[in-house]
Protein backbone atom coordinates (compact mmCIF):
# COMPACT_ATOMS: atom_id res chain seq x y z
CA UNK A 1 0.00 0.00 0.00
CA UNK A 2 1.25 3.72 -0.81
CA UNK A 3 1.85 6.05 1.99
CA UNK A 4 -0.84 8.81 1.06
CA UNK A 5 1.29 11.44 2.68
CA UNK A 6 4.16 10.69 0.38
CA UNK A 7 2.94 12.88 -2.46
CA UNK A 8 3.12 15.76 -0.51
CA UNK A 9 5.46 18.44 -1.91
CA UNK A 10 8.01 20.28 0.52
CA UNK A 11 8.44 24.04 1.08
CA UNK A 12 10.66 25.74 -1.23
CA UNK A 13 14.14 26.28 0.65
CA UNK A 14 15.51 29.81 0.60
CA UNK A 15 18.27 30.57 -1.75
CA UNK A 16 21.63 29.86 -0.43
CA UNK A 17 22.73 33.64 -0.65
CA UNK A 18 19.67 34.52 1.36
CA UNK A 19 20.62 31.39 4.02
CA UNK A 20 23.89 32.69 4.62
CA UNK A 21 22.87 36.60 4.93
CA UNK A 22 20.06 35.26 7.70
CA UNK A 23 23.08 33.22 9.73
CA UNK A 24 25.18 36.59 9.42
CA UNK A 25 22.77 38.39 10.71
CA UNK A 26 21.75 36.16 13.55
CA UNK A 27 25.46 35.28 14.41
CA UNK A 28 26.36 36.51 17.94
CA UNK A 29 28.83 39.06 17.00
CA UNK A 30 27.12 39.89 14.03
CA UNK A 31 29.07 42.88 12.04
CA UNK A 32 26.38 42.55 9.62
CA UNK A 33 23.50 45.16 10.01
CA UNK A 34 21.76 44.90 7.28
CA UNK A 35 17.90 44.97 6.83
CA UNK A 36 15.59 42.18 7.55
CA UNK A 37 15.49 39.58 3.98
CA UNK A 38 11.58 39.94 4.10
CA UNK A 39 12.31 44.10 3.16
CA UNK A 40 12.30 43.63 -0.20
CA UNK A 41 12.47 47.19 -1.01
CA UNK A 42 15.47 47.32 1.77
CA UNK A 43 17.70 44.47 0.38
CA UNK A 44 20.97 45.48 -1.64
CA UNK A 45 20.69 44.52 -5.28
CA UNK A 46 23.04 40.85 -4.78
CA UNK A 47 20.36 39.78 -1.71
CA UNK A 48 17.25 40.81 -3.82
CA UNK A 49 17.98 39.40 -7.06
CA UNK A 50 17.53 35.63 -6.12
CA UNK A 51 13.90 36.44 -4.57
CA UNK A 52 11.37 36.44 -7.32
CA UNK A 53 12.59 32.73 -8.11
CA UNK A 54 12.02 32.02 -4.85
CA UNK A 55 9.05 33.43 -3.71
CA UNK A 56 7.17 32.72 -7.12
CA UNK A 57 8.18 28.70 -5.93
CA UNK A 58 6.37 29.77 -2.80
CA UNK A 59 3.43 30.96 -4.27
CA UNK A 60 3.46 28.15 -6.81
CA UNK A 61 3.77 26.05 -3.58
CA UNK A 62 0.66 27.70 -1.53
CA UNK A 63 -1.66 27.73 -4.11
CA UNK A 64 -0.63 23.68 -4.55
CA UNK A 65 -0.96 23.12 -1.20
CA UNK A 66 -3.68 25.58 0.33
CA UNK A 67 -5.62 27.45 -2.64
CA UNK A 68 -8.65 24.97 -2.94
CA UNK A 69 -11.29 28.39 -3.37
CA UNK A 70 -10.45 30.74 -6.29
CA UNK A 71 -10.08 33.57 -3.97
CA UNK A 72 -7.32 31.83 -2.53
CA UNK A 73 -5.30 31.51 -5.72
CA UNK A 74 -2.37 34.11 -5.23
CA UNK A 75 -2.44 35.42 -8.90
CA UNK A 76 0.74 34.94 -11.44
CA UNK A 77 0.89 38.20 -11.34
CA UNK A 78 1.75 38.95 -7.40
CA UNK A 79 5.26 40.77 -8.54
CA UNK A 80 3.29 43.68 -9.67
CA UNK A 81 1.17 43.77 -6.61
CA UNK A 82 4.08 45.44 -3.87
CA UNK A 83 1.73 44.74 -1.31
CA UNK A 84 1.55 41.17 -2.37
CA UNK A 85 5.00 40.77 -2.64
CA UNK A 86 6.25 42.06 0.30
CA UNK A 87 3.46 40.30 2.45
CA UNK A 88 4.50 37.19 0.39
CA UNK A 89 8.00 37.36 1.23
CA UNK A 90 7.63 38.01 5.04
CA UNK A 91 4.87 34.90 5.11
CA UNK A 92 7.63 32.90 3.46
CA UNK A 93 10.21 33.51 6.24
CA UNK A 94 7.66 33.56 8.55
CA UNK A 95 6.42 30.12 7.68
CA UNK A 96 10.39 28.74 7.59
CA UNK A 97 10.82 29.82 11.30
CA UNK A 98 7.53 28.47 12.49
CA UNK A 99 8.22 25.14 11.37
CA UNK A 100 10.94 24.72 14.45
CA UNK A 101 8.05 24.86 17.09
CA UNK A 102 4.54 22.63 16.70
CA UNK A 103 2.52 25.45 18.10
CA UNK A 104 4.04 27.92 15.79
CA UNK A 105 3.04 26.20 12.82
CA UNK A 106 -0.65 27.05 14.03
CA UNK A 107 0.62 30.53 14.79
CA UNK A 108 1.52 30.47 10.71
CA UNK A 109 -1.82 28.88 9.58
CA UNK A 110 -3.78 31.90 11.47
CA UNK A 111 -1.60 33.99 9.85
CA UNK A 112 -1.64 32.61 6.66
CA UNK A 113 -5.62 32.92 6.82
CA UNK A 114 -5.10 36.33 7.64
CA UNK A 115 -2.76 36.91 4.61
CA UNK A 116 -5.52 35.67 2.63
CA UNK A 117 -8.36 38.19 4.11
CA UNK A 118 -5.80 41.15 3.48
CA UNK A 119 -5.11 39.92 -0.06
CA UNK A 120 -8.25 39.06 -1.08
CA UNK A 121 -8.93 43.10 -0.41
CA UNK A 122 -6.68 44.73 -1.73
CA UNK A 123 -7.04 42.43 -4.62
CA UNK A 124 -10.64 43.36 -4.98
CA UNK A 125 -12.35 43.18 -8.17
CA UNK A 126 -9.43 43.11 -9.91
CA UNK A 127 -8.21 39.99 -8.43
CA UNK A 128 -10.41 37.24 -10.62
CA UNK A 129 -9.05 39.22 -13.96
CA UNK A 130 -5.27 38.92 -12.38
CA UNK A 131 -6.08 34.81 -11.53
CA UNK A 132 -6.78 33.99 -14.62
CA UNK A 133 -4.04 36.00 -15.96
CA UNK A 134 -5.22 39.07 -17.13
CA UNK A 135 -3.76 41.67 -14.88
CA UNK A 136 -4.61 45.37 -15.54
CA UNK A 137 -2.65 48.63 -14.68
CA UNK A 138 -3.30 49.25 -11.06
CA UNK A 139 -7.07 50.31 -10.47
CA UNK A 140 -5.73 52.89 -7.65
CA UNK A 141 -3.87 54.80 -10.46
CA UNK A 142 -6.32 57.43 -10.91
CA UNK A 143 -6.27 58.84 -7.31
CA UNK A 144 -2.72 58.00 -7.24
CA UNK A 145 -1.94 60.41 -10.13
CA UNK A 146 -3.71 62.91 -7.90
CA UNK A 147 -0.69 63.36 -5.96
CA UNK A 148 1.80 65.79 -7.55
CA UNK A 149 5.17 65.34 -7.45
CA UNK A 150 7.21 65.34 -4.14
CA UNK A 151 8.82 69.01 -3.97
CA UNK A 152 12.46 69.23 -4.33
CA UNK A 153 13.68 71.37 -1.20
CA UNK A 154 17.07 71.91 -0.19
CA UNK A 155 18.19 71.91 3.84
CA UNK A 156 18.13 75.40 3.72
CA UNK A 157 14.35 76.02 2.11
CA UNK A 158 13.20 73.70 4.49
CA UNK A 159 13.90 75.17 7.70
CA UNK A 160 12.29 78.50 6.13
CA UNK A 161 8.74 79.31 6.46
CA UNK A 162 6.54 78.61 3.28
CA UNK A 163 4.84 81.73 2.47
CA UNK A 164 1.47 80.52 1.53
CA UNK A 165 0.04 81.68 -2.18
CA UNK A 166 -3.36 83.09 -2.35
CA UNK A 167 -5.27 81.63 -4.97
Amino acid sequence: MTNPLSRFTPFPEPPALILEYIAARSAEESVVDGPAPWDLGALPAELIAPMPAWLDAVCRWLNQTYAWQPQDAIPPCWTEHERLAYEIAALAFARTDAYADAGSVVVWHEQYERFLIRMTRALGEAGNECRVGRHDVRPARFQLAAWTAEPSRTTAEQSEPVEESTC
